[in-house]
């Protein structure tokens, strides 16, 4: 099931209104609408789906983009484009009421299955090459369940409006939390890791997830922007780790929770050489030390000990947003002390 979006649903002046569907009604225009329905696509898909020059895809995203009715994003040398939250008001009336059953929409709705089952072969490919080197670390800790069940378990039942997984790889995080969310989101370097995340979460029926390419040392999203934060077996790969969640600290709203998922101390070597390893684990105090740096307070903190001596421990932190906590808390203070004030002041008559 697809998650629900958050709407941007404020009013649009009337000619700006009239711009957004004139730019919404031509056929190939509205065919690629009705396809963004069903998640961010490249040029390359479009022109694929629809069978038309990429010139002539690229020049109508050009105008829709300039409408307000679509997003694009770059991910390497790949251009992706979504549907725009800012104008969800106008174009979700007229998009869900679009029969999808009969040509050309079903037609292009074939063809979108036939470019998505390409893209999760590819991904497949890609990843049974690197899939000894993952069931080896796998193997050399608890299952992966377990640690699905521990984040569940430490995030509780609190609603997530809007969630980041930073250095999301596969996806499965995003597979575990973005059902729960209003909105998600997933930031990793590699355009192939992201191409395998994508063809997961469409077979999720995630296909609304974001997913965006870029560095998780200095993320491009305005500060405090999610309500939760993921740093999912990232940290251990990095030469800067505390660097990273100073970046990942910046993001999380007011009220906000961070999760830190990643090893505690081993002396394992080989897995620096074998599976590009920078760090051996980190101790529950060092990771709590730079969150507490970054201005987050360490709420959670638990330990999954494997039964087999010699494995690894992995280790759950939980943050949230101290400061704004301390701001409230002082911004309380102040009215307390400005309302004992006031009771204490006589009362003025007007003239």
């Amino acid at each position: 099931m697809s998650i629900e979006r958050e709407r941007v649903l404020g009013s649009i002046p009337f000619p700006e209104a009239l711009g957004v569907l004139r730019a919404a009604a031509e056929e190939t225009r509205l065919r690629i609408l009705a396809l963004l329905v069903e998640g961010e696509l490249s040029v390359s898909d479009l022109t694929d789906i629809l069978g038309q020059s990429q010139p002539r895809i690229s020049r109508h995203l050009k105008l829709l983009v300039e409408a307000g009715l679509v997003e694009r994003h770059r991910e390497g040398a790949w251009a992706f484009f979504r549907l725009s939250e800012g104008r969800a008001g106008l174009a979700d009336p007229l998009l869900s009421g679009l029969d999808r059953t009969v040509p050309p929409l079903s037609e292009d709705r074939a063809r979108l299955d036939a470019v998505r089952a390409q893209r999760a072969e590819t991904a497949q490919t890609f990843f049974a090459r690197l899939a000894p080197k993952w069931d080896e670390l796998r193997s050399l800790h608890v299952p992966e369940a377990t640690v699905e069940a521990a984040v569940l378990d430490a995030l509780g039942a609190r609603p997530i409006g809007s969630l980041i997984d930073l250095g999301t790889g596969t996806g499965r995080m995003l597979g575990l939390l973005a059902p729960r969310a209003g909105r998600a989101t997933g930031l990793d370097s590699s355009h192939a890791m992201l191409s395998v995340a994508r063809a997961n979460l469409e077979r999720q029926g995630l296909s609304r997830v974001d997913l965006r390419q870029g560095d998780i040392h200095a993320p491009p999203f305005a500060r405090g922007s999610f309500d939760l934060v993921v740093v999912h077996q990232v940290l251990h790969y990095l030469d800067d780790p505390a660097r990273a969640l100073r970046g990942a600290a910046r993001l999380v709203a007011p009220n906000g929770r961070l999760l830190v998922v990643d090893f505690a101390p081993h002396e394992l070597e080989f897995l620096r050489t074998g599976q590009a390893h920078r760090r051996l684990g980190f101790s529950a105090d060092q990771v709590s030390g730079w969150l507490a740096e970054a201005g987050l307070a360490t709420v959670t903190t638990r330990d999954l000990t494997p039964r087999e001596s010699g494995q690894l421990t992995v280790t759950l932190w939980l943050a949230q947003d101290d400061l704004a906590q301390d701001e409230r808390a002082r911004n309380g203070l102040a009215q307390d002390a400005l309302a004992g004030i006031d009771a204490e002041q006589p009362r003025r008559a007007v003239a």
